[in-house]
């Protein structure tokens, strides 16, 4: 008896392509492997109701309090920014009243060229928010390759693409081994070849805290910070760097937390004007932009944005 076409016989046909190859025709236009290819469309969620429930600023993680109203009309300006820019807003649409952070969306996602990394945030404040972007992300037809599980903690903001073949990675306050490891792992499955683990100091929240890709070959750095490794692979690879002087400057108004919509032109908050004199001295464009109230909350442009697709460089 022939084996019928089922079962691999007769009219049989094997899947020919990778999950990258057929990406756009199966799940849509998305993925990224770079911090500054053309920005194509991204994740946001608008503060909700959850900000105008927080009793006490410091037990939910944030700087300072806030004005709910004005933190919701900034993002509404960045989400208008970016559709003037000709990226694709998508947005987390529910929301917990327990969660008022949730619209640092970096901190919650990882998109690879092949999909999404869901995280497990570190800390009890956040546990559960990742829940609320991967039904995003599931809603937008966005594919999720994991979710990082068991006792380890990973977010986004802990990975720096450079380009398909080469990412940092940082361990620290946020990312745990097992974590890493997880993350780590799935990148060279699909077919990431240099994933460069790095660890971050104490004090220091996340790795997009500390280092920032404005170009193909520029970077900007803060010096004591930015782990050593990093630096040293860079400028292997010919890259220029920018440095933070002005500490204060940089803590308060994160120049250093913009997004790149293209490679040499930022989104970057308003405020930051000696980092911004050398980005613009460096031939950058900048776009300033107003943030300051939901900077309070304890994250920039960077912090707030999922990215879902950009470019290949």
């Amino acid at each position: 008896m022939s084996v019928t076409t089922a079962y691999g016989g007769g009219a049989w046909a094997p899947r020919p392509g990778s999950m990258r190859d057929e990406m756009r025709a199966t799940w849509g236009d998305w993925g990224v492997s770079s911090e500054c290819g053309r920005l194509r469309a991204v994740m946001l969620r608008r503060p909700g109701p959850e900000l105008d429930a927080i009793d006490d600023f410091d037990a939910v993680q944030m700087r300072a309090d806030l004005d709910p109203e004005r933190a919701r009309a900034q993002h509404d300006a960045l989400a208008d920014a970016y559709r003037q820019f000709d990226v694709d807003v998508y947005l987390v649409e529910r929301g917990r009243i327990d969660k008022p952070n949730s619209y640092f969306v970096r901190d919650l996602m990882l998109m690879t060229p092949e999909g999404a990394i869901v995280t497990r945030p570190a800390s009890t404040v956040r546990a559960g928010e990742e829940r609320l972007v991967a039904e995003a992300l599931a809603a937008a037809g966005v594919p999720i390759l994991m979710t990082v599980h068991g006792r380890g903690t990973f977010e986004g903001a802990d990975v720096c693409w450079i380009d398909r073949d080469l990412c940092f990675l940082a361990e620290g306050l946020r990312t745990n081994e097992e974590g890493a490891d997880q993350v780590e792992r799935m990148l060279r499955e699909i077919g990431v070849q240099s994933v460069v683990r790095v660890g971050l100091p104490y004090g220091a929240m996340h790795l997009d805290g500390v280092l920032a890709i404005l170009d193909r070959d520029l970077a900007a750095i803060w010096p004591r910070r930015t782990p050593y490794r990093v630096v040293e692979t860079l400028r292997k690879r010919g890259f220029r760097f920018i440095e933070v002087e002005d500490e204060a400057e940089a803590h308060a108004f994160l120049p250093l937390n913009f997004v790149a919509i293209a490679p040499g032109e930022i989104l970057m908050p308003a405020g930051g004007m000696a980092m911004r004199a050398k980005y613009e001295a460096a031939g950058v464009i900048c776009h300033p932009i107003e943030i300051d109230e939901l900077i309070k909350g304890g994250g920039g442009i960077h912090c707030m944005t999922g990215f879902l697709k950009r470019d290949e460089l």
